[in-house]
């Protein structure tokens, strides 16, 4: 199964032709969604309850990890012990986990995080507090995928079962991963696509955001992309591609063009609503 979705539901105003698509309304075109909100503060489970309760049975979240679990704040700034933080994440996306529409938790670890001894033992603790949920690492510092360290990260990642994603991104010298189309568990893949606008990607300033993903992928590239998806889905029962190129808003109309490639026709989604004129 091939599932293709966005980063977050309302910002996207050409899926429905609607400025701001309520989840349910996405929830009719694309069967999987990036949550990001759990990175700046954890969601209640009522939260969480909501956001299931809108979508169909077989739809899948990928849930962000909380800030301080990837070390971008310090738990000590929020909770009284760093297995609390993990309590009160679990607790949070326990409304997902039991009705099975956790795809996984998006752990997006910081361009610092680089391969070292400290940072593996973090890795492992974040296994031990989670348990057996679905862990998929987005892995940003080079060093990792350097010929010396490579094996040893995909073993590890094997070892623990954590999903190491494909990631797309700009190729800036000494400061990107490289695009390498992997397995590591034994039933999930995950797709991540940022878009290749290199200047936009090293922006600073205060509007880093409009420019880091602005991006829309050509028809070359789509195909590229495609081939290397269904590489992935040949090992894996479930692969998610999330388009996160939406600075311009491109990432609907390329998830569009990349289900149409792929030649998907989704069951089960939402109905759509119908227009009377």
């Amino acid at each position: 199964m091939i599932n293709i979705g966005l980063t977050t539901w309302s910002e996207h105003t050409s899926l429905l032709k609607k400025i701001k698509p309520t989840l349910g309304e996405y929830a009719s075109k694309l069967p999987v969604v990036e949550i990001d909100n759990p990175f700046y503060g954890i969601p209640s489970p009522k939260t969480f309850e909501n956001w299931e309760s809108q979508t169909p049975d077989g739809f899948k979240f990928l849930v962000k990890a909380n800030q301080a679990m990837t070390l971008q704040t310090s738990w000590e700034d929020y909770y009284e012990s760093e297995r609390s933080l993990y309590e009160v994440y679990r607790k949070a996306i326990a409304p997902l986990s039991r009705t099975n529409k956790l795809e996984a938790i998006l752990c997006q670890f910081p361009a610092m995080f680089d391969c070292t001894k400290e940072n593996i033992l973090h890795l492992r603790r974040m296994r031990h507090f989670l348990g057996d949920l679905p862990l998929s690492i987005e892995l940003r510092h080079p060093s990792w995928y350097e010929p010396q360290y490579l094996q040893q990260t995909l073993a590890f990642m094997r070892a623990h079962e954590f999903i190491l994603l494909t990631i797309d991104e700009p190729q800036v010298q000494d400061r990107s991963i490289p695009f390498y189309p992997i397995v590591t568990h034994p039933d999930k893949a995950i797709f991540r696509l940022h878009g290749r606008y290199k200047d936009g990607w090293l922006a600073k300033g205060d509007d880093w955001r409009k420019r880091r993903t602005l991006y829309r992928y050509n028809q070359e590239e789509l195909e590229e992309i495609k081939e290397a998806v269904i590489k992935v889905a040949s090992q894996v029962k479930t692969t998610t591609i999330i388009f996160n190129n939406n600075s311009g808003g491109d990432a609907a109309d390329n998830a569009l063009a990349l289900k149409e490639l792929l030649a998907i026709d989704y069951s089960g989604l939402n109905p759509e609503q119908i227009d009377l004129f």
